[in-house]
Formats: structure tokens, C-alpha cells, sequence
């Protein structure tokens, strides 16, 4: 049985988002719903990670998700991959934002991480009005440059 948004204060009903939760957990995401799950994902500050601060939007379902999900379809991809759902898990959202330093809290939004750090951040003005695959090539290069062999490691 689904909760619902009332039993936890969350803004939408569990039942419509679980689709949209399903689309980036089936790619391979895991979800972090409390600000334990983040610290303990975030603790692990080796390697690269990459957080999808999901979203009920639009671009979120017409451009993020599924042009990150395409990104991911072939090396090089990061080593672990994250999201978090904007206006549901309101707490662990919080807690993620707190790693994306100096960006104004964007949903949807996707930052890539390399050894605890943000490297590459898409916000929401750069994804809407963009297409899957232009989301994917961006986030290809992005992983190129910073998850695949010859990586550039950050200042």
C-alpha cells in the first residue's frame, strides 16, 4: 500500500511520483530519503557520484530523467548514482543541496560529484526547453571528462 501525502506532510500523493521515483531507480539510482541517506552516501567521498534532484515538472519528466537515464547507457558513467525527490523528501533533499555549494536550489537539478566535490551541476534553467538528448550529451561529456579513464581531477 502507497502512503499518502498526508501521512508524512510531503506535498503529492505517494502513489503519483512512484512512476517518476521508478524511472531513475530502475536505471540504477538509489533514492535517499532521509538526511541519514544522504550523510551516509555523502560520507562516502571516494570516486564520482552523480545526484538527480528529481522533480514532478515537466522538464523533469519531459528532458531530465530520461536524458539521464540515456547518458548513463554507455561508459564512462559514475561510480555511484543518486537522486532525491524535491517537494516529497523534503529533508533529505535539504541535506543533498547543502553538497551542491554555491547553486541557488534548483529541481530538477543534476550535479556531478567527484571524491565528495561538485565538478558539474545542470540546473533547472539549463535543462528546460532542452531536449533528452541534448540533456545526454551534456551529461556524457560531463562524464567523460570527469568519470572516465583519463579524468581530470578537480583543483
Amino acid at each position: 500500500m502507497f502512503e499518502t501525502f498526508s501521512s508524512r506532510g510531503s506535498m503529492y500523493d505517494e502513489a503519483m511520483l512512484a512512476p517518476m521515483r521508478r524511472e531513475l531507480v530502475n536505471a540504477g539510482f538509489t533514492e535517499l530519503r532521509t538526511p541519514e541517506d544522504v550523510e551516509r552516501e555523502f560520507g562516502r567521498s571516494f570516486g564520482t557520484a552523480l545526484l538527480v534532484v528529481n522533480s514532478v515538472c515537466g522538464c523533469a519528466a519531459g528532458s531530465a530523467r530520461p536524458g539521464v537515464v540515456r547518458a548513463l547507457s554507455g561508459p564512462p558513467r559514475p561510480d555511484r548514482l543518486l537522486t532525491v525527490f524535491a517537494g516529497q523528501d523534503r529533508e533529505a533533499t535539504a541535506s543533498a543541496r547543502e553538497r551542491i555549494r554555491g547553486y541557488a536550489p534548483s529541481s530538477p537539478s543534476i550535479a556531478l560529484f567527484r571524491d565528495g566535490s561538485p565538478v558539474f551541476v545542470l540546473e533547472r534553467r539549463q535543462i528546460e526547453g532542452r531536449s533528452p538528448e541534448e540533456i545526454s550529451k551534456i551529461l556524457s561529456a560531463a562524464f567523460e571528462r570527469y568519470c572516465g579513464a583519463a579524468a581530470e581531477r578537480p583543483a
